[in-house]
């Protein structure tokens, strides 16, 4: 097999790994550190519950995601030397300050938040847990701004691009890529839907058994709640991110749609509800399609012609030379729909769990038993989205400037890649195996498992 084919076989395995645990991670943290304040301020016993019944959850999967992403890194001197060497004076920057400011600020004060239970000033202890989130925060903001310059790069020396080596000349453009400044609030409100419906079938699969009603009753409300708004806002911001890319990469929104030939005669440009391909992935077999819609969601009118990737094809062999700029529509078209009807559903979830709220009838829904099925929800957004999100910019890697084929280290072979790649899927799908069974463990054992002397907090004993 072709040893790039493998080399991306082998950093989406261990990305898409990685991604499911951040963003639970960077929803989770906002909504440990509201718990916590609602004990500092109140002092009730129900609030200490419950924020160290989600603050241990938290730390399971936070291990997980540290373990994870390290790898990563690694992956760009191993597999894409090419890549760091052209682009590593750029890339580096935003990745250098993630570490030594986000990723250590967060770990610091994870520290100061696990051990700190009746230890540590209550002000200090409480701050500790808000550090964590604003940290944890801050580090998917800088990995989104490396990110973005791979989508959209800006802030380099046009004259670095004929030397074989990008160089920076304006930080604050880099910083302040429109692309990242989308990608990031969409990122933080994905997060926060995953918290929210992560919370919300844990305590509707508790409910369903009349477990420790009072915790999980609000553990619920604040859920449906917070599930319904975090969804929402994401939807919109997605939109903007939607118009942002038939602005710089107009082949990922007609890959997206599954769009080949838009006709210039026909005002406006449809939705596709569903079309087949034939087995290239390449060419339209059938399609079912909402006129002027996809006018509506990529320029936010009904005029709007979004070229079909046959014209952008066309457009970029004028600009790049000949070649195949089209990517695999199988995993862009597909990919948008996991995520979009992932992102409907939760929505309607969301709603009939406001709804039970509101009229007070969480303990009497009769759908309780079938709701703990909405924490897998947001994962399939989450990896939809982000399968949208770099298939799309294919078959380059740092979009009109390098290709993923020249971004490989040289003198790879197919065996070499194929032997780290079993190796990374046997051992993430352990990480994964357990993760899972930590997290189902200790998310059906309740409070009480997180009452007896855990997450920092001295033992009986100790205390004695």
């Amino acid at each position: 097999m072709d040893p790039v084919v493998l080399s991306r076989l082998q950093f989406a395995a261990t990305t898409i790994y990685h991604f499911f645990f951040v963003p639970l991670t960077l929803g989770l943290s906002w909504v440990v550190a509201g718990l916590h304040t609602m004990y500092y301020r109140t002092g009730e016993e129900k609030w200490k519950r419950m924020t160290k019944f989600w603050g241990k959850l938290f730390l399971i999967n936070f291990a997980m995601g540290v373990v994870t992403g390290i790898v990563q890194e690694f992956q760009f001197g191993m597999n894409w030397s090419e890549y760091s060497r052209y682009v590593g004076d750029i890339f580096g920057a935003p990745l250098a300050v993630e570490a030594l400011l986000a990723f250590f600020m967060e770990s610091t004060f994870l520290g100061i938040w696990i051990f700190g239970w009746e230890r540590a000033p209550k002000k200090l202890h409480l701050a500790s847990i808000w550090l964590v989130a604003i940290g944890s925060n801050l580090s998917a903001l800088w990995i989104l701004i490396a990110n973005s310059f791979m989508q959209h790069p800006v802030g380099y020396d046009p004259v670095s691009v004929e030397a074989g080596r990008l160089i920076l000349n304006d930080f604050g453009a880099l910083i302040f890529n429109r692309k990242a400044w989308l990608a990031f609030p969409h990122t933080i409100l994905a997060g926060l839907t995953t918290a929210a419906f992560f919370m919300f079938g844990i305590s509707a699969w508790h409910l369903a058994r009349k477990q420790n009603v009072e915790i999980f009753k609000k553990s619920f409300q604040i859920a449906a709640v917070l599930g319904l708004v975090a969804v929402t806002l994401t939807g919109l911001i997605g939109h903007s991110q939607g118009v942002e890319v038939m602005e710089t990469q107009p082949m990922k929104m007609a890959s997206i749609e599954a769009l080949w030939d838009n006709d210039a005669d026909d005002p406006g440009s449809s939705f596709s509800l569903l079309t087949i391909g034939d087995l290239t992935g390449k060419q339209e077999v059938w399609s079912l399609r909402i006129p002027l819609l996809l006018s509506l969601i990529s320029c936010n009118n009904l005029d709007c012609e979004v070229p079909g990737v046959y014209q952008v094809q066309a457009q970029y062999e004028q600009i790049y030379g000949p070649g195949d700029y089209i990517p695999l529509m199988v995993f862009t078209y597909w990919g948008f729909r996991f995520m979009f009807f992932s992102a409907l559903i939760m929505v309607g979830l969301g709603g009939l769990g406001v709804l039970a709220v509101m009229r007070n009838r969480v303990e009497k829904m009769k759908l309780m038993k079938w709701f703990p099925l909405a924490l897998f929800l947001p994962y399939f957004a989450n990896t939809g989205g982000w399968i949208v999100t770099e298939m799309g910019r294919q078959p380059w890697i740092v979009q009109g400037l390098l290709k993923t084929e020249n971004a490989m280290s040289p003198n790879l072979t197919s065996g070499m890649i194929l032997i780290t790649l079993i190796g990374f899927v046997a051992i993430y799908a352990a990480l994964m195996a357990a993760d899972v069974y930590l997290l189902t463990r200790f998310a059906k054992a309740g409070p009480d498992a997180t009452d007896k002397g855990i997450i920092g907090e001295p033992a009986p004993a100790e205390k004695k």
